[in-house]
């Protein structure tokens, strides 16, 4: 849990993920399209994926990826971010993170 709370508030977005997952592409380009560079951490490129992977599931990720933080707060997996993206609401949550300057 320390290491996902360390590593979750040290950029303004940033997404756990693994390289296979689909949705986790989805959701990257989704910010990369905004013009937003999330930091990245493949679970499944981790020596400590598995370990992260079981702290993000204690936190109420399920499925456990892709998990999106955005100024350090669990924003949540692909179906969340999607919601707050048709309603308005990421662009908001972008900017008062830093993530977006316009």
């Amino acid at each position: 849990m320390d290491r996902i709370a360390k590593l979750s508030s040290q950029r303004a977005v940033v997404i756990f993920s693994k390289s296979s997952c689909s949705m986790c592409y989805a959701i990257k380009r989704l910010f990369y399209d905004q013009g937003v560079s999330p930091t990245i951490h493949e679970l499944d490129e981790d020596s400590r994926g598995k370990e992260m992977e079981w702290a993000l599931m204690k936190l109420g990720c399920s499925p456990t990826v892709p998990a999106v933080f955005i100024g350090g707060k669990f924003v949540g997996s692909a179906n969340m971010v999607m919601t707050h993206q048709l309603n308005g609401s990421l662009k908001m949550m972008l900017k008062e993170a830093g993530a977006l300057w316009l």
